[in-house]
């Protein structure tokens, strides 16, 4: 049968089957939510804020885009300044009915930030998560994680974040889960009174897939709870001590109790009996069942050798008693996991003192020796290497298994990559960092967060860097036992924007000699080329650097830039690009604290 099908159905929540990518999964699963509350009854609105970051540099672009039906389902969107305060607007958002002034029942909200992003927000988690969240709001936390550093300066893992702050995490594999997931996330943030953390990486969020977008298709059981006194929820009148004891006496408990009650981790293949089991969750998920597709284990083989596997939803804290039932009867459990090990560490504390034997085996393997590193990421051809090599050692070694083994042998020791000439990556044609980041003979200068960061690639004296919003502090501190009397500091606008004024404000209040030159291209160029949040120019930025209290300021600016001295606080120096080079010479000689704005638009936005 045809389908009438268009790229438009990806929002119209009367079409189940829709083609979404990951991002646009976060989109429809607040239009969904808001249509679940609709057919409960509830008077609910949705709230989306955070900062944007690889792997989710495109959720303020599809947000924007979906405006309309957005606001047709009462979905506010508002880019946060950074993610920290994006994470408190939310906080808010739980609180608005507390005083009988909210407009609606609750408010679910949705916070979205790239990993390091996530680590300075974790004082907001902490305190939000102890407050609690509205039984009829409830926040998700989209962890936008990058385990292979391909566009970070750390390669990230959120989950500890999120146990830190008690924030339990689901880990989706692809796209209908983010939506599925973010759901359940939902439902346990209101029965639970917790933040739910929602993991994407790129393997599960920067994909494509058709997936079921039916709103009502999952119907989530509410347990039976003892609850504390006043419940799990926010309340208007609390204290320290008493969110602390609900979080650790009742919290954990009820979100294990949500996830039993809903079954969300199940087992896929095989089958209750077996005397092998393996365990995944998220991307590494999709990782082992590759991997056993590659060793020719599918339901049937399973069954033969007596193997069963595993999916985990819920990260942390798991879901014990549901494991308990899987393990039973197994003699050799397997964890595939990526980067530091959380689930084995649980497994072996849900089968502590339990009736039964088990072996279990995750960062190393039964003679001790490394199985699953804690650096970089994960390869299905090493996982099915692995736990074939396990399978024998297990007495499964049939024809099957070691032709399998033989062949990922032959393929890993054959040399049929030629070597290819690598390119280094540089700044696009006609880039204002191009220009902007050279610096007189002699000087010194230091990198940032954005595309100037490839500066330290390049012959032009630049190599450090610090956090995102940090730069130049490290000169403070560095300053006071160096022979160097004056360094240059790049900062993007964007990061100025986010937090890095904080950083100048830190190195004036210290009286540290340096030269901050701000690169205004009119663009937040590495995740997308936004706008930068709240209509920042560079004036602005010049009055913002007067008020501080900076002395000695200039503006270089590209001659083909719309720019007017009249713009400007009376007395600021313009200078056409090609006296940069005399500007930063006169700079360097300078005490304390000067500022160069630079502007000149990103070429790749202009283009």
């Amino acid at each position: 049968m045809q389908q009438d099908v268009s790229l438009a159905d990806r929002y119209d929540l009367s079409k189940k089957q829709v083609l979404l990518n990951g991002t646009q999964a976060l989109v429809r699963m607040m239009l969904m939510q808001s249509a679940r509350d609709r057919a409960a009854g509830h008077r609910t609105a949705g709230y989306v804020t955070g900062y944007r970051g690889s792997p989710l540099g495109a959720v303020d672009f599809q947000m924007t885009r979906a405006a309309a039906e957005l606001e047709n389902a009462q979905v506010r969107f508002q880019e946060g300044l950074n993610e920290d305060l994006a994470a408190t607007a939310l906080w808010g958002s739980q609180q608005a009915e507390l005083r009988g002034e909210g407009k609606f029942e609750g408010v679910f909200g949705l916070w979205y930030g790239k990993g390091p992003g996530v680590d300075r927000s974790g004082d907001v988690f902490r305190h939000a998560n102890m407050a609690g969240t509205s039984p009829l709001g409830g926040v998700v936390a989209a962890l936008g994680d990058d385990h292979t550093g391909e566009s970070s300066t750390t390669l990230h893992q959120s989950e500890w974040t999120m146990i830190d702050s008690f924030m339990p995490v689901l880990s989706p594999a692809g796209v209908q889960e983010v939506m599925d997931y973010g759901l359940f996330g939902f439902a346990l943030s209101r029965f639970a009174g917790v933040w739910a953390g929602l993991k994407c990486i790129k393997d599960t969020i920067e994909v494509t897939s058709v997936v079921n977008g039916d709103p009502l298709r999952l119907d989530f059981v509410t347990p039976e709870f003892d609850m504390p006194e006043g419940g799990l929820n926010i309340r208007l009148i609390d204290t320290p001590q008493a969110q602390e004891a609900r979080v650790i006496d009742h919290k954990r408990r009820a979100v294990q109790a949500f996830a039993r009650a809903n079954r969300m981790d199940k087992r896929v293949l095989g089958q209750a009996g077996a005397k092998i089991g393996f365990v995944a969750a998220g991307k590494n998920w999709l990782d082992l069942a590759h991997a056993m597709q590659v060793l020719g284990m599918d339901q049937g083989a399973a069954v033969r050798h007596g193997v069963t596997t595993y999916k985990v939803a819920m990260t942390w804290p798991l879901d014990m008693q549901s494991f308990a039932e899987w393990a039973e009867g197994l003699d050799c459990i397997v964890v595939v996991e990526e980067k530091r090990k959380l689930i084995e560490g649980q497994i072996k504390e849900a089968l502590f003192n339990q009736k039964g034997s088990w072996r279990v085996f995750g960062s190393k393997d039964a003679q001790g020796a490394l199985l699953f590193a804690d650096s970089y990421a994960l390869d299905p051809m090493v996982i099915a290497q692995k736990l074939g090599q396990i399978l024998m050692a297990e007495g499964c070694g049939s024809a099957r298994l070691k032709g399998a083994l033989e062949r990922i042998d032959a393929a890993q020791t054959a040399n049929n990559a030629p070597t290819l000439a690598s390119r280094v990556p540089y700044f696009c044609s006609g880039c204002p960092h191009s220009s902007s980041t050279k610096i007189p003979e002699g000087s010194r200068a230091y990198s940032g967060i954005g595309c100037h960061y490839m500066v330290q690639w390049m012959d032009r004296e630049t190599l450090g860097f610090t956090q995102m919003g940090g730069e130049g502090a490290n000169w403070i501190g560095e300053s006071l036992f160096s022979t160097r009397a004056h360094v240059f500091q790049n900062i993007g606008d964007g990061t100025y924007n986010h937090s890095g004024i904080q950083a100048i404000r830190a190195a004036l209040a210290a009286g540290t000699t340096m030269t901050y030159k701000i690169l205004f291209n009119d663009a937040v160029a590495m995740t997308g080329g936004q706008n930068n949040d709240g209509g920042l120019d560079a004036a602005r930025i010049v009055q913002e650097m007067r008020g501080i209290g900076v002395k000695h300021l200039a503006v270089v600016y590209d001659e083909k830039e719309d720019i007017s001295a009249a713009d400007f606080p009376a007395g600021t120096q313009m200078h056409p690009r090609a006296q940069l080079n005399t500007v930063q010479e006169a700079f360097r000689q300078l005490p304390g604290v000067s500022v160069i704005v630079y502007v000149q638009t990103c070429a790749a936005e202009k283009r």
